[in-house]
């Protein structure tokens, strides 16, 4: 066992596991990687289930609990079980207690998330980088054609998105996953792709923006935390999050640097096509 104290909450497990992950031996940075993408799957599934989908042993799984500093498999699940209990319980749950708490009218309601976008904007706008964010729409602006996707939560940003710049005659392919299809084969070599995802991380998100980096193109993250999948890839990332109502969390920031990126790109073009 780690000689380390055991992590006591979700932040301080991802803070440990971007420390360390790249120093581990393979098998336990295999596990690593699934769990930094399936941080959900921790609390609601057994050590054979996860170690099976990380493409190692059991035994392979324990050791990296143990390297994490907690005592087994049931100690670092049980955390996770705590943690997700009280910050991201089922909807049937967000909604008892929003109704126990009395601010389930449709004013009370309102209010709230008008705030919670009020500080979502302000974080945004204090902590993005102005320097990320200009190279990443010079790249846009240059593509030949940007590739955008967002599936689950993030898939209203990626939709409006791709509306904005097929708005502005901006070549865009939308990955949207319906029917399944699979469009990879459109990426082509200078293409850029636009990737979108929040945790719990979308798997078809990550294998697509690995895709196009081992093509050689660039991939710009819209994302939430630094233990993203996506930062492995060496993606040019911007980081957003959003304060929460109750579990419920709203798009206000991450729409707002969508519409950004989207006109900015737009506003490139046209200077450079003049």
């Amino acid at each position: 066992m780690s000689d380390q104290t055991a992590p006591v909450s979700l932040e301080e497990f991802n803070h440990r596991l971007l420390d360390i992950s790249e120093s581990m031996p393979k098998r336990l940075r295999q596990c690593a990687d699934y769990i930094a993408q399936n941080t959900d799957r921790i609390a609601v599934s057994t050590v054979a289930e996860l170690s099976a989908a990380a493409g190692v042993q059991p035994s392979a799984f324990m050791r990296f609990c143990q390297l994490m500093g907690f005592a087994g498999f049931s100690d670092m699940q049980k955390m996770f079980r705590e943690t997700y209990a009280l910050k991201w319980p089922d909807y049937a749950t967000r909604l008892d207690n929003l109704k126990a708490s009395g601010a389930d009218s449709p004013s009370a309601l309102l209010a709230e998330f008008v705030e919670a976008g009020r500080l979502s904007l302000e974080n945004l706008a204090s902590s993005i980088d102005p320097e990320t964010l200009e190279q990443a729409v010079d790249l846009l602006a240059h593509a030949p054609m940007i590739h955008i996707i967002g599936l689950r939560r993030a898939f209203p940003v990626a939709s409006y998105l791709s509306y904005a710049l097929e708005k502005m005659d901006i070549p865009a392919v939308f990955h949207d996953g319906v029917g399944k299809l699979n469009h990879r084969h459109t990426i082509r070599k200078g293409d850029v792709l636009i990737a979108i995802t929040f945790a719990p991380y979308s798997q078809e998100t990550v294998e697509l923006a690995q895709y196009a980096r081992g093509l050689g193109n660039e991939v710009i993250a819209i994302t939430d935390t630094i233990t993203s999948p996506l930062q492995k890839l060496r993606a040019l990332t911007l980081h957003v999050t959003e304060v929460d109502v109750g579990a419920f969390r709203a798009l206000s920031a991450t729409l707002s640097l969508a519409i950004s990126l989207a006109v900015a790109i737009g506003a490139r073009r046209d200077q450079t096509e003049k």
